[in-house]
């Protein structure tokens, strides 16, 4: 079996006899970066609340994804979801579409088929439906900015307000949805909150993002 689907299906599994976790990561490498250190965003989550979250997030993972063997490993962001007593699923996801399916350029229809201008319609909306539909309560976590020096994410900036912005009107719809943005937590000109690849949270990123969601979970309570 490759690597890069074993390790895919070591992160969908739980193992048995464990205690069963409350809480849901599903989403991209936004989410899943870091994890091989216990520095992910939703490791952080489960440090701030003391409490266990089962990360499925993936690497490269898209809200639109269509090819079906690798879609149910996880490349597709809905297929990460597995039933369980979910209290909260934490979510993200949308970068990957916008970036890599059509270069932050001209993003008009694909914004669209992911979340339209009034945040009601579209993929994120439909996957969102379907995680309140079990009783959980969902958080949304937005994308971290570039700041400004040398990222090749510079040019997806707008696009990254236009999502943070449909979302907002999606979460203010329903009192069971968040929505956290991360577009201010970036200094201008402060490369630490981004890996080497200036695109991916660093373990200081990963760490105050996932303070944020945790800070979320707290106010609302169980």
């Amino acid at each position: 079996m490759k690597p890069i689907l074993l390790m895919v299906l070591m992160m969908l599994s739980t193992p048995a006899g464990a205690d069963p976790a409350r809480i849901l990561a599903i989403g991209d490498s936004f989410f899943a970066v870091n994890s091989s250190a216990n520095q992910s965003i939703p490791d952080v989550v489960e440090q701030e609340l003391g409490q266990r979250v089962t990360n499925r997030s993936v690497m490269g993972a898209r809200m639109i994804y269509k090819l079906p063997l690798t879609g149910a490993l996880g490349f597709n962001i809905a297929r990460q979801y597995r039933p369980g007593p979910w209290s909260w699923v934490i979510m993200n996801g949308g970068g990957n579409d916008l970036w890599l399916g059509c270069n932050c350029n001209r993003c008009d229809r694909k914004m669209t088929k992911l979340i339209s201008q009034d945040g009601t319609r579209g993929e994120i909306p439909e996957l969102v439906a379907k995680m309140r539909s079990t009783g959980a309560r969902v958080v949304y976590v937005g994308y971290l900015r570039s700041p400004g020096r040398g990222s090749p994410i510079e040019h997806c900036r707008d696009e990254g307000d236009e999502l943070d912005a449909r979302v907002t009107q999606m979460a203010q719809r329903d009192t069971g949805v968040w929505f956290v943005p991360m577009a201010d937590l970036v200094p201008y000109g402060d490369r630490s909150f981004h890996a080497a690849d200036m695109v991916h949270p660093s373990y200081k990123g990963a760490a105050a993002a996932g303070k944020r969601v945790a800070t979320i979970i707290k106010q609302a309570g169980d």
